[in-house]
C-alpha cells in the first residue's frame, strides 16, 4: 500500500507518489495484471482526501474502475467550480525510462502521466488541500473529480455528467446539482485551451467470398474492397480543408484511418476487412451531419456496400462562445504567477467538452507540454507544476473578484 504524504508535503512529492501508482488503461485490449485499470489509484486518493478530512464519494463506473469526487464547501460564495482531471494513463510499451519510477533531475519529473495528467492532478490536489487548511473566506466551493478512462472511451466523464443531469438516480450526493464552471487538467504550458476539436471514431466494414487462393478468382477480395474505400477516404480527407472552414482558433476538420484488419490466413482469400476512421470535428460541426456526408461521398464512387458500425466514442468540440468570462478569470491568476500566457485553440480533445456541452463554461488548463504526453521519455517541468498548483490555488480562492 502507497503511503499518504503528510500535510506538508509539497507538490513534487504528491506527483511522485502519482506516478508511482500505476493506473494504465488498457485501451480496449483483454489484459490483466498489475498495472491495469485506475482501481490502485483510487484507493489512494481515498485514503488521501480522508487524511485531510474532505468530504468524498467513490462512484463505480465500470467494474474495478471508478470515480473520485472530493468536495470544499465555501460559505462565503456562491460559486461551485468543477476541477477534473483523469487517473488513467495510456500503455508504456516502447518507454526508454522507468515508468513508475519517478526520477527528479536537471529541473524535471520522470514517469509515465508525469505529463498527462498526473502532473495536473497533482497539482489540483495540491490546491485543493490548501483550501481546506487555509479556509479562504471568499473562495469558491469546489468540487475536484478525478474520473476514470479518458484515455480510451472517456466512460468516466460521461458518468459524472449524469450526477447533476439525472439527480433522480441520485449517484452523487456531492455534485447532485451543475457546476457554475469547469477546468479541466490538460497539459497547457499554462496557456488557456477555450477551443478545441472533437471526434468521431467509427469501423467499416467490406464483405467479400472466401475461396482457396489457388484460384481467388472464385472468391471476393474483401481486403481489395476496403483498399479502394481507404483510396477514396484519403481523397476525402485531402478535400476536407476546401469544403469544412476552419476554426480560427483550432485549425480545420481531419479524417484518418488508423488500423485495418482482415483476412484469416495468406492462403484464403478474405471475406471481410475492417478499418477504424478517425474524424475530427471543429466547433460548430454536427456529428449525425459529418457521419453523413462521408457515407454519401463514399456511396457515390463505390459500386459494393459497405457496412458502417456506430461509433464507440463521439466527443463534442469545445466551442469559445460561452467561456470568454471563466477564462479571463483564469488568465488573470495566471498573470498573478507566471506572464506572457493567452486563451488558445487545440487540435486535440478533452473532458472540456463533454461539460461544456452539459450546459458548464469550460476551460482546459494545466501544467506541461502536449508534445510529452504519451512518450517514451515523458516528462515535467517542476516549474511549470509548481505555477499551475499555484493557479489552481488562486482561481479558486479568488471566484468573487469574477462571477
Amino acid at each position: 500500500m502507497v503511503a499518504v504524504p503528510t500535510a506538508t508535503a509539497t507538490v513534487v512529492d504528491i506527483l511522485s507518489t502519482l506516478i508511482s501508482i500505476p493506473s494504465v488503461n488498457p485501451m480496449g485490449q483483454n489484459v490483466d495484471g498489475p498495472i491495469y485499470f485506475e482501481g490502485r489509484l483510487s484507493d489512494w486518493l481515498v485514503r488521501f482526501f480522508r487524511s485531510i478530512g474532505a468530504k468524498h464519494e467513490r462512484i463505480e463506473v465500470a467494474p474495478g474502475r471508478d470515480n473520485i469526487v472530493a468536495r470544499f464547501d465555501s460559505p462565503g460564495s456562491d460559486v461551485t467550480i468543477l476541477l477534473d482531471a483523469h487517473q488513467d494513463t495510456v500503455p508504456v510499451d516502447g518507454m526508454t525510462i522507468a515508468p513508475f519510477k519517478p526520477e527528479i533531475a536537471n529541473g524535471r519529473i520522470t514517469g509515465r502521466g508525469s505529463c498527462d495528467v498526473k502532473g495536473g492532478m497533482a497539482a489540483m490536489l495540491f490546491a485543493f488541500r490548501r483550501l481546506i487548511q487555509e479556509q479562504p473566506t471568499r473562495a469558491a466551493s469546489v468540487v475536484l473529480s478525478c474520473t476514470c478512462d479518458e484515455e480510451s472511451t472517456t466512460t468516466g466523464i460521461a458518468d459524472l455528467i449524469s450526477y447533476w443531469r439525472d439527480q433522480e438516480r441520485g449517484k452523487s450526493k456531492l455534485l447532485a446539482h451543475p457546476p457554475d464552471v469547469a477546468v479541466i487538467a490538460e497539459p497547457t504550458l499554462l496557456d488557456v485551451v477555450v477551443a478545441h476539436r472533437g471526434v468521431t471514431r467509427f469501423r467499416i466494414r467490406t464483405a467479400g467470398r472466401a475461396c482457396h487462393s489457388s484460384d481467388p478468382t472464385q472468391g471476393i477480395n474483401a481486403i481489395y474492397r476496403m483498399a479502394r474505400v481507404a483510396t477514396v477516404l484519403q481523397e476525402y480527407a485531402r478535400l476536407l480543408p476546401s469544403t469544412v472552414e476552419p476554426h480560427p482558433l483550432c485549425g480545420g476538420a481531419t479524417l484518418s484511418v488508423g488500423r485495418i484488419q482482415g483476412g484469416t490466413s495468406v492462403n484464403i482469400v478474405p471475406d471481410e476487412c475492417v478499418i477504424e476512421v478517425d474524424r475530427r470535428v471543429i466547433p460548430g460541426e454536427d456529428h449525425e451531419m459529418v457521419k453523413a456526408d462521408i457515407r454519401r461521398y463514399l456511396a457515390d464512387r463505390l459500386d459494393f456496400d459497405i457496412q458502417y458500425e456506430p461509433p464507440w466514442i463521439e466527443s463534442p468540440a469545445l466551442t469559445d462562445a460561452d467561456n470568454t468570462q471563466l477564462a479571463a478569470a483564469v488568465l488573470s491568476c495566471i498573470e498573478r504567477v507566471d506572464e506572457g500566457h493567452s486563451a488558445i485553440g487545440v487540435p486535440y480533445g478533452t473532458h472540456a467538452s463533454r461539460t461544456c456541452a452539459a450546459g458548464v463554461p469550460s476551460v482546459v488548463f494545466g501544467p506541461g507540454s502536449i508534445d510529452q504526453a504519451h512518450t517514451k521519455d515523458e516528462f515535467l517541468e517542476i516549474d511549470q507544476l509548481e505555477k499551475a498548483a499555484e493557479v489552481y490555488f488562486q482561481v479558486c480562492a479568488s471566484a468573487h473578484t469574477w462571477k
